[in-house]
């Protein structure tokens, strides 16, 4: 299956937890080799990109106002051909791959990048976060420490979900 072509656009719909539906928009940058997703939901509303090139993840959480990166795990990381693939079977079967989430924590008080060094984080992250603060996340396994109220949910859901939590124990 051939998706050719520089720059992909997909929309995805899918029923949210409350009766209502989810928007997801994709874009696939091939030239750039990236990445966004934009999930439009209200406050709860946010934008992440896989930067393959620099090999970073960085979500913005509106409701947080506020950026969080993580270095890209490149063995669980779909490539971004795969990534095409994945979408395009998700429309046309509609369902959901899997509801697992990569979760990441970030502590408020000591994980704030300060000194950022946009060169490598790569310039579409630089746009995304460069006015607002910007945390390092840490991906762990979930435990009952982590409280999924307290979470963000952000990525490419049902394939790639992110889960970023705040870490208070200092």
């Amino acid at each position: 299956m051939d998706f050719g072509g520089l720059r992909q656009v997909y929309n995805i719909v899918s029923p949210n937890n409350n009766g209502g539906n989810l928007q997801e928009t994709v874009t696939i940058d091939n030239e750039k080799n990236i990445a966004i997703v934009n999930i439009h939901a209200g406050s709860c509303s946010s934008t992440t990109i896989f930067d393959y090139k620099h090999g970073y993840i960085a979500s913005r959480v509106l409701s947080r106002r506020a950026c969080f990166i993580l270095k890209m795990d490149r063995q669980n990381t779909p490539p971004l051909n795969n990534l095409q693939r994945y979408i395009y079977e998700r429309q046309a079967l509609n369902n959901m791959f899997s509801n697992k989430y990569t979760w990441v924590k970030y502590n408020p008080l000591e994980s704030l990048i300060t000194d950022v060094d946009w060169f490598l984080f790569g310039s579409p992250i630089e746009k995304l976060c460069k006015h607002i603060p910007l945390y390092k996340g840490e991906v762990v396994e979930k435990t009952h420490n982590v409280g999924a109220g307290g979470c963000a949910k952000a990525g490419l859901l049902g394939i790639l979900g992110i889960s970023i939590c705040a870490d208070f124990r200092v």
